[in-house]
């Protein structure tokens, strides 16, 4: 394949999505849907659950990507981080060891995803103690973006972590199928503006219907599924593109006429 001919392959490359599964390891028959959906959807499972490992192990199997669903603590006092996770009065090697169980828990981990954190993702000093250890362990990150003030993104990329965040939540425990669907189609809206979108979803009853029916068909719609490694390269080489646009504008306005 010539320089050229490549450049036009990636260039008609269909717009991408990328879909991760949270909350696994409670339920195994939950759980087991999630692992055997159509395609490369990301499984985050929960660590020191049930099924974990089980759970872990079949997605792997299956040519899915695992993530660490990692614990953090919430503003929620009804939802406790528990032993396994990050919380404000998590120390700095309390943070370490958090992440060592968690990947010792569930094996085959690829990245990380926090699990609530609407309180500690806003911490810069808890999150660049997560930072560099993900970055030590060659982990990528993903914001769930629990809440408008998390600071983790910015943090992962001041470690040289390869990261990203959410765009939308596809569902919730109370949605219908119709309003799922609703939801697939926004971020398959955004994918075709962006390029690219990444979906956070659970392994509710009817979005794991929605999705095994709904994921075959997505060279229906002009998009295709990529692992979050995939699309955090292709979100990281559209930034480096956008750059470099700037910079040459920036070159080219040095020699206008005076």
């Amino acid at each position: 394949m010539t320089g050229l001919t490549a450049l036009n392959s990636v260039q008609a490359a269909p717009p991408a999505i990328a879909i991760i599964i949270d909350d696994l390891g409670y339920r195994y028959a939950e759980g087991q849907r999630a692992a055997t959906l159509p395609g490369r959807v990301a499984c985050a499972v929960i660590p020191n659950t049930p099924h974990g490992t089980p759970m872990a192990e079949m997605a792997h199997a299956r040519g899915k990507e695992v993530l660490l669903h990692l614990p953090m603590q919430s503003l929620d006092p009804e939802r406790p981080v528990g032993n396994e996770g990050i919380a404000l009065n998590t120390t700095r090697v309390g943070v370490t060891e958090a992440l060592r169980n968690g990947i010792r828990s569930i094996p085959h981990v690829a990245g990380v995803n926090n699990h609530m954190g609407s309180l500690i993702t806003r911490h810069p000093g808890h999150m660049t103690w997560l930072m560099k250890d993900l970055q030590q362990n060659n982990l990528f990150f993903v914001d769930s973006v629990t809440t408008a003030s998390s600071v983790a993104l910015s943090m992962a990329r001041e470690q040289g972590v390869r990261a990203t965040q959410r765009d939308i939540f596809i569902d919730s425990e109370e949605a219908t199928e119709s309003q799922i669907i609703q939801r697939l189609e926004t971020l398959y809206a955004l994918a075709r503006r962006q390029g690219q979108a990444l979906g956070i979803a659970h392994p509710y009853p009817a979005t794991m219907t929605v999705l095994e029916r709904e994921l075959p068909r997505l060279a229906q719609h002009g998009l295709r599924l990529v692992t979050v490694q995939e699309l955090i390269g292709l979100r990281e080489n559209a930034a480096k593109e956008n750059a470099d646009l700037a910079s040459a504008k920036l070159d080219s306005s040095s020699f206008a006429a005076p």
